[in-house]
């Protein structure tokens, strides 16, 4: 069984109201998820996205995660997490990490799913991204 997560994360204002959303999909079934958060940013909106989707897995499987985030992807494929662990929680250029709490729970989630992560371009031709994008907007709208 392979399972394929897709996430977007939306915020109006930044900071300000976000939605986040994601959908898993598994051979030709589809499940949506989405969320409200009243006051937040856009990076922890894609953040909880991925977290979201990763915590409906609930049996070991092949999983990859796209995301148009290149803030969530690259901090995985890049090992920025493991420098940021490694300099206590401290980036290169010596500030805070942002989100530590939610990266700490991504990383155990990481840690349970081993998932692969791809970055798609946003607002363009992967469909399931693209009504992500519209999922998490539409938090936003129905929650003000």
């Amino acid at each position: 069984m392979k399972i394929e997560i897709y996430t977007d994360g939306a915020c109006s204002g930044n900071p300000g109201p976000g939605g986040w959303a994601c959908i898993l999909k598994c051979g030709d079934i589809t499940k949506d998820f989405s969320g409200f958060v009243p006051d937040t940013t856009n990076n922890r909106m894609e953040l909880l996205a991925v977290i979201r989707g990763l915590e409906q897995v609930k049996r070991p499987t092949e999983i990859t995660i796209y995301s148009d985030s290149s803030y969530v992807v690259n901090a995985v494929n890049q090992n920025w997490l493991t420098n940021w662990q490694r300099n206590g929680w401290r980036t290169s250029g010596k500030q805070d990490v942002k989100n530590r709490d939610l990266w700490e729970e991504l990383i155990t989630l990481n840690t349970q799913h081993n998932p692969k992560y791809v970055w798609v371009k946003g607002h363009s031709t992967n469909e399931l991204n693209n009504k992500c994008d519209f999922l998490a907007a539409e938090e936003i709208k129905k929650n003000r």
